[in-house]
């Protein structure tokens, strides 16, 4: 019978889980090799064709595999039904901590936002379109973790055309969408979207009749633009809706985008890690169910989860101890801390 692992492949095929399967440090496997049928002449382990062959298949066969190794805190018989990937206390401890730094970062948005976040949200009132091509842009570029995280956002605001053609590596965040080959062609494809639909309001209003979680799913589907991925989506609507006024609530942490796109979505990964299994649609309801647990909107666990798999952490322009003191003791007292 094939057998799964917790990153729903089987589990032989599977580069990591595979570790786990006996004779996979060659302790029996040689064993097997020498009382099995011998090779015939010439031919390879697989007596198919020559050795070299055979490691010619095997190195095309590992091509565009990347195994991301991430830290975890020793197990110590930590267990919760909400999180059931999480084994061990001091990890439960940093993810409540990060869903904690994630709510009061929407809280401040919303009541006091800080730096470029402040300007957009008084340009909202006067200039719509310059308004929300600004929040593409932070999302699109997303803030460094420098002194000053808006650096290279702000002379993209004032020339796109020529930073973005020249910006290099360094000067974007942690959770950039940018790539410097790419130039100008995503922003080009933004502004054309919003042009067709007769101005940043008509693109990001949509329909009177959605609900605020039906308007974010329409548009974040409308968003699918190349070189826009699932995390520079999700960050412009949260933007949209805190500095635009547009009426927007994260309906999903929308997995399924970024199942199909980058593999180094760390939201995902996080969420595969958390709530111990890989298919989309029961990592969206276990997402709503530790969201609903802890009472906190569903686009909170979006950057809660993404720092805490990523190795960078993302403050995106935020004092980085900020924290909700009412979310945090909630959800220690939910994850059983």
């Amino acid at each position: 019978m094939p057998t799964f692992c917790r990153h729903n492949r089987f589990i032989e095929r599977c580069p990591i889980c595979s570790q786990t399967l006996p004779g996979a440090d060659g302790s029996d496997g040689g064993e097997q090799r020498r009382s099995g049928t011998p090779r015939r002449e010439g031919a390879g382990a697989s007596g198919f064709g020559s050795s070299a062959a055979a490691t010619r298949r095997r190195a095309r066969g590992a091509e565009g595999v990347r195994v991301l190794r991430h830290e975890r805190a020793v197990a110590d018989g930590y267990g919760n039904t909400l999180v059931p990937g999480v084994h061990a206390s001091a990890d439960a401890e940093r993810l409540a901590a990060e869903i904690a730094f994630s709510a009061a970062r929407l809280e401040l948005l919303e009541a006091e936002p800080p730096g470029l976040y402040a300007a957009v949200r008084a340009l909202a009132s006067e200039d719509a379109d310059a308004a929300a091509r600004a929040c593409f842009l932070i999302a699109y570029l997303s803030p460094t973790e420098e002194e000053d995280a808006f650096d290279a956002i702000r002379a993209a605001i004032a020339d796109p055309e020529r930073v973005l053609s020249v910006l290099e590596p360094e000067q974007l965040g942690p959770r950039t969408s940018h790539d410097p080959a790419r130039g100008t062609q995503t922003l080009e494809a933004y502004e054309r979207l919003v042009a067709q639909a007769g101005g940043a309001r008509a693109a990001f209003m949509g329909e009177d009749s959605w609900t605020r979680t039906r308007r974010f799913e329409r548009l974040f589907e409308r968003l699918a633009l190349r070189g826009l991925t699932r995390t520079a989506r999700y960050e412009l609507l949260v933007l949209l809706g805190a500095l635009g006024g547009y009426e927007l609530e994260a309906d999903s942490l929308h997995l399924g985008v970024a199942r199909g796109a980058a593999t180094n979505d760390a939201t995902m990964l996080a969420a595969k890690r958390v709530f111990a299994i890989g298919d989309v649609i029961h990592l969206e309801r276990r997402a709503s169910a530790l969201a609903d647990a802890l009472a906190v909107e569903l686009g909170t666990l979006e950057l809660a989860l993404w720092n805490f798999f990523s190795p960078q952490r993302a403050t995106l322009g935020f004092p980085a101890d900020a924290r909700d003191e009412d979310v945090y003791a909630h959800a220690r007292e939910t994850l059983s801390l």
